[in-house]
């Protein structure tokens, strides 16, 4: 169980999907270990230099088609990601696709995420 106290009042209507961040976050500090987090009222937000990764609620489908439970995790492209589990993408500025993630289990925390999270961290440390 997280012991960050900010971590466990963000999740505290969303327990059940606590374990699932708990591995994202777990595989996130394996891989690049200088990693710092700000855990937000709406989002726990992962930076180097910049924002790359963000872990939310946010609905980016219709309830009906999200899993129970569920967390959204936004990654930052410099271009639009072509993946089957992209749920939703948009540019918000020129060059700057973001890439909203639904994961549902902690079996999607899987190298194809990784690798998308490592494109992101990269791309968020040469802009």
């Amino acid at each position: 169980m997280n012991s960050d106290p900010d971590v466990q009042l963000f999740f505290a209507k969303h327990s059940a999907v606590l374990p699932i961040y708990e591995a994202f976050e777990e595989t996130l500090y394996k891989k690049f270990p200088e990693v710092k987090k700000k855990v937000q009222k709406t989002q726990i937000t992962f930076f180097n230099r910049h924002v790359f990764a963000c872990v939310s609620f946010t609905r980016v489908r219709r309830k009906a088609e999200l899993p129970d439970p569920y967390l959204v995790i936004t990654l930052g492209f410099p271009y639009p990601l072509s993946s089957d589990r992209a749920a939703a993408i948009c540019e918000p500025y020129p060059g700057r696709w973001t890439v909203h993630i639904i994961v549902g289990s902690s079996a999607e925390i899987d190298d194809e995420l990784l690798s998308l999270v490592t494109q992101a961290y990269v791309f968020s440390e040469i802009k």
